[in-house]
């Protein structure tokens, strides 16, 4: 069937589908044909127009890329997909080869030198484009930049599965700014601009459990914070890179890649910066249950935010505030309180309970997140009554979310109400939490 596809024999898919017991009638239906056409293209006509294939790839359910018409990202990640799927072993040799390449990329993207290794290959394939101006100016740019902002919101509040697609469309038209003619000024603001949408890309992604291009999209948005020299930038890329490791549960992986982020966040002089880094590298270091590390760590992240100057740093490190400041204490305690010492969760439950309460409605995910880290710490500090209560909290405000790591963040809070099952409310949290994995 992929060979016919790839060949455009429509007679032969047709073939097929008739051997599997698929009617004519049927194929019609689907592909939008009269039954009498669909005999005819059985009967050896060939099928040329580019709408034709077009109908018939979408109303068979196949990815177009697989005829050949617009190969775009979707297709891509479905294509590597089936064909990763080989088995758990060699999946997981993999993810580590493409997490030592994407260090490898980001150490010369930072250090302007090959230090892990050769430079990995093409990351991904450019997905279709629509027509951009053959000039572009300033207008043009801000223009990227400020769907960029509402889309990032639409991230925020509901999940990258929400928005994820319209970032994907935006890239694909922006991209293709880069062949536009400007004045040096307009295409230096263009490769950051594109740098962060790009970020975007790979923050959805993530987001949405599309960890290949995830990476892929971060790789070039390193690339392009790079060309316009913007360090910060290129620090929160790595962060957000460090953040998918973390996801992966390789904290040694994730750690290596935030001190990358931490040089080129000192080097532009963002106390900001310094200060979100130095927060995931706590957060990675109590992964690893060193919580002396950890804890220096998180004391250097509020040092560095008191001195920050929030009113002029760049506005994609703007996101983190006060209230992300007490999240991260509050997150990496969590983690230190189970793989350290419970007597972490004194410092974990007022910090997420701060971070809580300052939450809007446009947070609404990173609220979640929130919720259930408190309602693990109340379990593990032995109010089990008020921790199921925090938990239902978060299955509530987890609800309408399009995020793939809500289930993941809450992974922590089921293990801990199966374990106290005895007790009428960590069961009753229990029964609800599986019942939320399995919808």
């Amino acid at each position: 069937m992929r060979d016919a596809l790839a060949a455009r024999e429509i007679s032969t898919v047709y073939r097929l589908l008739r051997r599997v017991g698929i009617s004519q009638r049927q194929i019609a239906a689907m592909t939008g044909q009269s039954q009498s056409e669909v005999s005819e293209i059985l009967k050896g006509r060939q099928v040329m127009a580019y709408d034709v294939l077009a109908r018939i790839s979408d109303g068979l359910g196949v990815p177009r890329g697989y005829m050949g018409l617009a190969y775009d990202e979707a297709t891509a990640v479905q294509v590597v997909s089936a064909a990763g799927a080989v088995g758990g072993e060699q999946a997981e040799e993999g993810e580590a080869v493409k997490r030592r390449k994407f260090l490898a990329h980001a150490a010369q993207v930072t250090m302007g030198a090959a230090v892990f290794g050769s430079a990995p290959e093409a990351w991904a394939a450019s997905p279709a484009r629509t027509p951009a101006p053959g000039r572009i100016g300033m207008t043009d740019v801000r223009q990227v930049e400020a769907a960029t902002r509402a889309l990032r919101a639409l991230d925020y509040q509901y999940g990258g599965g929400f928005c994820r697609d319209a970032v994907v469309a935006q890239l694909s038209w922006g991209q293709q700014m880069l062949q536009s003619n400007g004045a040096d000024p307009v295409k230096h603001r263009l490769y950051v601009a594109l740098a962060d949408l790009h970020s975007l890309a790979g923050w959805t992604s993530f987001d949405t459990g599309l960890v290949d291009s995830a990476r892929g999209h971060f790789a070039n948005a390193l690339d392009l914070a790079k060309q316009g020299d913007n360090h910060p930038l290129v620090a929160n890329v790595l962060y957000r890179m460090g953040r998918v490791y973390l996801h992966q549960n390789a904290p040694d992986d994730a750690l290596k890649l935030f001190q990358l982020g931490q040089i080129a966040a000192q080097e532009s002089g963002s106390e900001l910066a310094v200060a979100v880094l130095c927060a995931n590298e706590a957060w990675a270091y109590a992964m690893m249950g060193n919580s002396t590390q950890a804890t220096k760590l998180l004391g250097r992240t509020k040092d560095e935010f008191s001195r920050a100057d929030l009113e002029n740093a760049e506005s994609w490190v703007k996101f983190f505030n006060e209230t992300d400041v007490h999240a991260m204490i509050g997150t990496v305690h969590t983690v230190l309180a189970q793989t350290a010492d419970p007597s972490h969760t004194k410092y974990a439950i007022p910090a997420l309970t701060r971070a809580i309460d300052s939450y809007g409605d446009d947070m609404a995910r990173s609220k979640t997140f929130n919720l259930s880290a408190l309602a693990t710490n109340h379990l593990l500090d032995g109010d089990i009554e008020h921790g199921a209560k925090i938990g239902r909290s978060a299955l509530d405000s987890a609800d309408g979310l399009k995020s793939a790591r809500v289930k993941d963040r809450m992974k922590p809070l089921l293990i801990e109400a199966e374990r106290r099952k005895n007790n009428a409310d960590a069961r009753d949290l229990a029964e609800r939490l599986n019942a939320f994995y399995a919808a």
